[in-house]
This record gives C-alpha cells, structure tokens and sequence, in this order.
C-alpha cells in the first residue's frame, strides 16, 4: 500500500532542512512518492529541492500553505495516488513515522498524527489554539480531534475528491476537518513525537485565529 500513497512537503524558507528531511524519507518512500511543494520561499528552498531526484512544484510568491496543499492534492489525483501523507518540510514531523501510518492503513479515512499535549512539552500559545481548535472541530465537525493544529496527516484521494476547500492558508487544515466530519468520513488518531527545538512557526495568532474563526461561522450558517 505505501507505495501507492504521495509524501507531499509544503515548503517555505525551509533550505536548511530538506537535505536532511530528504535523507530520512528515503529510508521509507522511493523518490516517485514524494512531491515537494515550494510556498515562495526567498530562501534557497528551491536550490535544494532541484538538486532532489523527487517531483517538485514551484509557486513564483507565497501563495499560503493551504494553497501549497491543496497543489499537491490536485497533483495525486491527477497522478492516480491512492492516499497522501502530509508532513511538514521542518522536521517538526518526523518520517520515523511513517511505517505507523502505512501499517494502519485502512482505520480510517484520515489519519492524524497526534502529538502530546502538555504544557512543559508544547509552547503555551500552540496549546491554548491547539486545545480550543480540537473542541470546536470536534463538535461541529462531528468527529473527535485531539490535535487539529497537526498537519501530519494521511488521507485517502477519495476524500481528497469530495473535499470543497476554499481557504488558502493554514486554516486549510482546520476546514479539511470540518468537511470530512461532515461529510461522514471516519478519522483515527496515530501517537507522534512532539518536536519544535530548531524551527519556528509562520503561523500568525490573531490572522490565523481570525480565519479559524470564519471557519467556524461557515460550518454554522453555510
């Protein structure tokens, strides 16, 4: 079955990860498997990524990591994938967990990597977020999420097919949620390492919280 599911790797200003990142999913993915999606980036991002034997897209300017997602979703339905797996290009997810997700294949339509949620591991803002974004989509996306800020994801091409995503930053990943719940697609849960040491967040608290909340609005009234 791995070798039917698409590694999708939004990237922005993440040159001094992918060698590393590379390495590390080759021990799991043939390089046909994996696709790179460069958000923009002014950094040599797109440098490194040529130098990868991997599948590459490109955007001109930063265009919002929901819209780098949303490149790559296009990408393996067209290419006939069967699933994806979503992982961050910063190491903050790491490919060591990429067995989990291939051998539990199948108990559930999604599959998110759920991190420890504790205060001395996760810094207090991300939890705060973290914790009201999980409660909310757990209720009115009518399936449980323990983790929705985490973009470690696995989901089948047949959800992908269904979904109607029309944001473009990193509320995608909120609204993906929403719609699959209500659309009666099932979710599962995989145990991941928390990591942040190293790399910082892109993600705006008062913008991103904002577009969260328009999420929430949309699934009441729409």
């Amino acid at each position: 079955m791995k070798n039917n599911i698409l590694i999708i790797i939004p990237a922005y200003n993440a040159a001094k990860y992918i060698p590393e990142l590379f390495k590390r999913l080759s021990k799991y993915v043939s390089v046909d498997r994996m696709l790179f999606v460069n958000d923009g980036s002014t950094d040599s991002t797109q440098t490194e990524i040529n130098k990868l034997p991997a599948h590459a897209i490109e955007f001109d300017q930063n265009q919002g990591k929901g819209m780098a997602l949303k490149s790559g979703f296009d990408y393996a339905i067209k290419n006939g994938y069967e699933a994806v797996i979503t992982i961050d290009a910063d190491l903050q997810h790491k490919p060591e967990h990429l067995p989990e997700f291939f051998s539990r294949y199948g108990e559930g339509d999604v599959l998110i990597g759920t991190r420890f949620i504790h205060p001395k591991v996760m810094p207090f803002e991300r939890l705060l977020t973290n914790n009201l974004s999980s409660i909310i989509i757990s209720i009115f996306g009518c399936t449980r999420v323990r983790d929705s800020q985490s973009g470690y994801r696995l989901i089948k091409t047949a959800v992908l097919k269904e979904l109607r995503l029309t944001s473009v930053r990193y509320d995608t990943e909120s609204e993906m949620l929403f719609q699959t719940g209500y659309l009666g697609f099932t979710a599962a849960e995989i145990p991941i390492e928390t990591v942040y040491e190293g790399s910082s967040s892109f993600i705006n608290p008062v913008k991103d919280t904002t577009r969260f909340i328009r999420q929430i609005w949309k699934r009441m009234w729409y």
